[in-house]
């Protein structure tokens, strides 16, 4: 337990111990017992000493644990887990393609188009707008008297700016995170084109 727990938090850890279970041997095994059996059939239920008894070396270990993991099924939930050394208890949930979430999906509630497609230009003006004026409401409602003993059940006027500024102020960035591919992706054609003028300026320098 002392080896497997120091092989976890190792940074570059060994490969799985099973990985010496892949041998020619095993693997005939493993595909002669699946067209005995069928293609359907759970190899975890069934007993492979039975169905293999004409067969030699016959490991005591379920051969199934050498199939390949069904990317069908990886497909279809849309995710994976991975094991890693880095990772909480080893595992860490992946995305098979990688997906900005939108605030909607967040449980936020969104104020801008959902289809990026859609020009969000006067949705956020309109949001930038708004957040100035509430800005100008909370200030106001920061100015007016302490409320009296019979209003003080009543919610404050500036709580409920507050709580509008920080929807508007969470929109605000999700758009912004939104762009964030678009951004790389030109910051990397800003990159390459200075890459192409510096080796332009050197060969231009080399034939000086």
């Amino acid at each position: 337990m002392d080896d497997e727990e120091t092989e976890l938090r190792n940074p570059f850890p060994s490969p799985p111990s099973h990985y010496t279970r892949y041998t020619d041997h095993n693997l005939r095994l493993l595909k002669l017992l699946r067209e005995r059996v069928g293609e359907d059939a759970d190899l975890y239920s069934i007993n492979q000493y039975e169905v293999l008894s004409d067969q030699t070396d016959v490991p005591d270990w379920p051969l199934a644990q050498l199939e390949k993991p069904r990317v069908d099924w990886i497909l279809e939930e849309g995710h994976y887990t991975r094991y890693h050394a880095l990772t909480v208890l080893g595992a860490r949930l992946d995305q098979i393609k990688e997906k900005i979430p939108s605030l909607s999906e967040l449980g936020g509630h969104q104020l801008y188009p959902a289809d990026p497609s859609v020009d969000r230009r006067p949705a956020l003006r309109s949001i930038l707008r708004s957040m100035l004026v509430t800005y100008s409401k909370l200030l106001d409602a920061l100015l007016l008297p302490p409320p009296t003993a019979s209003s003080a059940d009543i919610e404050p006027e500036w709580k409920r700016h507050v709580e509008w500024i920080n929807v508007l102020a969470q929109n605000i960035m999700a758009a912004a995170n939104d762009l964030r591919p678009v951004q790389a992706r030109n910051n990397l054609e800003l990159m390459m084109r200075r890459q192409l003028e510096l080796r332009r300026e050197e060969t231009q320098s080399i034939h000086a």
